[in-house]
């Protein structure tokens, strides 16, 4: 019989499987398991957006929305993204909705690089980036920027060095910032300080501002409020509304970019669900602030598992956003996180994601989500504990 396999896509035959979903699938088989893998709020979607949610239904909102989105969420979330970051993008020609952020990324990714091309990422990062890149554009490159030793921030004078090795082939840098995996928040000015490198350049800025709603200890800084023209911004209603499944980001970019994307977008989804568009809706027009309380509790999980870390000899940088801690593992430990976790989960029953999943620079790290319980934080705390006792070296 013959093999087909072996006439289908290169890329993906290449592209390794995703081993934070491997893991997680994994770890889930383990009885009473403590989980800080997927990043995923545990709260419950607010009850007005659900509300009209099962109206949208009710009212046989079953059938196509225009392909780029509702005009009543593109206008909401326009509104949305003005009142609280004085973001300003048209809602008739420069937003897009889409299925959640990933879909934005892969559009934008396929919509924007030819053979050739450089994409920039600052790394760690959402392992997402690197995937689409193995999967769908072969002949681009990659080219990741350890920042591990520049406090997990890219600097100008790093991007400045890889523009000045590869040339006018660089168009485009990924930012993603509160930072998944590190919780790193940039500040205005180090934003703009960036921005003042590739502008006016032939260089996209892809910036990635899911977890916008949750900065803790600052106003919210995006690189959009110093290069409008070059950035293609990502955001949605995941995160900050605990909306993970009705699969709705945002797309906002200049009209002329914006057309392009939207061409991919036709090709592979066509639109979104008219119902969680309803509901996606809601949450930017009347649930301005519904993120707040989240961000209280996310705050105290944070200062919580934080001290219980630091305590046991995990080194780590205190986030200023998201809900992760990407803590260094101890010395007298195995130091390869892909072996760690694995070690970890069998014999503590408590489960993280290994660093080296979110590229260059998260070697020898592990990824705490503190998106659980505040009871699951203290019981996997409690088995680290445990752990760390009867383990180290």
């Amino acid at each position: 019989m013959i093999n087909l396999t072996k006439y289908m896509r290169k890329g993906l035959a290449n592209a390794p499987e995703n081993p934070i979903l491997k893991f997680a699938t994994y770890a889930s088989q383990i009885p009473d398991v403590v989980k800080f893998t997927l990043g995923e709020p545990d709260f419950n979607t607010p009850d007005h957006i659900k509300k009209v949610a099962q109206k949208s239904i009710t009212d046989n909102h079953s059938h196509y929305a225009p392909s780029n989105g509702t005009i009543g969420l593109r206008t909401a979330a326009s509104i949305f993204l003005k009142k609280k970051y004085g973001q300003t993008y048209d809602p008739a020609t420069e937003v897009l909705v889409t299925n959640g952020v990933s879909e934005g990324i892969f559009d934008t990714v396929v919509a924007v690089l030819n053979p050739g091309d450089v994409m920039v990422v600052p790394t760690p990062i959402f392992s997402l980036y690197m995937s689409d890149e193995a999967i769908i554009n072969e002949g681009i490159e990659v080219v990741e920027i350890d920042t591990s030793q520049s406090d997990f921030k890219l600097t100008p004078k790093q991007l400045q060095q890889v523009i000045d090795q590869y040339g006018d082939r660089v168009r485009m840098l990924v930012m993603n910032y509160p930072t998944n995996p590190t919780g790193v928040v940039y500040t205005q000015s180090e934003l703009d300080a960036l921005a003042d490198v590739i502008r006016d350049r032939p260089i996209f800025a892809l910036c990635d501002e899911i977890y916008s709603e949750l900065n803790y200890d600052q106003p919210h800084a995006s690189m959009e409020k110093s290069l409008h023209d070059q950035v293609i911004l990502m955001n949605g209603v995941s995160k900050s509304w605990a909306m993970t499944g009705y699969r709705i980001g945002i797309v906002c970019a200049p009209k002329e970019i914006l057309t392009q994307i939207a061409k991919v977008h036709q090709t592979i989804v066509t639109t979104e669900p008219t119902p969680m568009q309803d509901a996606a809706e809601e949450a930017f027009k009347n649930g301005m602030d519904d993120a707040q309380q989240m961000k209280l509790e996310f705050q105290k999980r944070r200062d919580v598992l934080y001290e219980g870390l630091t305590k046991l000899g995990f080194v780590c940088a205190k986030p200023e956003g998201a809900f992760y801690i990407f803590a260094k593992i101890p010395t007298g430990f195995e130091q390869d996180d892909s072996k760690f976790i694995y070690d970890l989960v069998d014999k503590a029953h408590v489960a993280v994601t290994g660093g080296s999943c979110f590229a260059k620079g998260g070697e020898g790290y592990i990824r705490f989500s503190y998106a659980v319980a505040m009871s699951q934080i203290e019981e996997g705390l409690k088995r680290l504990e445990k752990y760390v006792k009867e383990n180290r070296k």
